[in-house]
């Protein structure tokens, strides 16, 4: 009987990858938590993520052909000028193992996510208060 083992961290996540993968991963990993080091690890929706303040920040996976980098889709936007090389959609960026992301652009998607964080916070309207009847 195989019993379902639920990830936990991400260590658990990289142990059973490929060695190419599991060493993209772990320099991406390193390069997260140089750029934000209050993020916190976990894993999120199955994948490894990094939350901040409480609030998902960034997350990144392996699939069958390549590694992936999810900084949200304003990072993406931002830097779609350093990202040519490199297949995307929103939110996403898909790299293969053999050509990790450079660290210098992981740090800047980080700091543009941070930075879009931040604001989304100070922009957010306060609750009202609670009228008297």
């Amino acid at each position: 009987m195989v019993m379902n083992t639920r990830l936990t961290t991400i260590n658990q996540y990289l142990k059973p990858l490929s060695p190419e993968k599991r060493a993209a991963l772990e320099k991406l990993r390193k390069a997260i938590k140089a750029a934000a080091p209050d993020a916190v690890e976990c894993i999120s929706y199955g994948i490894p993520a990094f939350r901040l303040d409480g609030h998902l920040l960034v997350a990144f996976g392996a699939a069958k052909n390549h590694c992936s980098f999810y900084p949200g889709a304003f990072p993406v936007i931002v830097h779609d000028d350093e990202l040519g090389a490199y297949s995307t959609s929103k939110g996403t960026i898909r790299f293969s193992p053999d050509r990790p992301l450079p660290v210098a652009l992981v740090r800047k998607l980080v700091k543009t996510r941070i930075a879009e964080r931040i604001e989304s916070t100070e922009t957010k309207p306060r609750a009202s208060k609670r009228r008297a009847r």
